[in-house]
């Protein structure tokens, strides 16, 4: 993570990519406040399938439709 103030962002804005890929984070600061924060862009991720995600959940005892009924039937 390296501050830089606006004016040197400006003096350096051609070479702006290889600062950001060299460091992976940038603060921008005017007057010695941080007024952003520049990240590199991260490839877009693939979402999972909704197989994948089921296969994550814990295995349960007992079907949430038992569940269901219990609750209901406790009201």
């Amino acid at each position: 993570m390296q501050r830089i103030s606006i004016r040197e962002m400006r003096n350096q804005l051609g070479k702006l990519d290889a600062l950001i890929d060299k460091e992976h984070e940038l603060i921008i600061t005017r007057h010695n406040k941080p007024v952003a924060r520049v990240l590199p862009i991260k490839e877009k991720q693939l979402r999972p399938s909704h197989k994948a995600l089921r296969d994550r959940l814990p295995f349960q005892e007992m079907g949430s439709e038992v569940l269901q009924r219990r609750d209901r039937e406790g009201r």
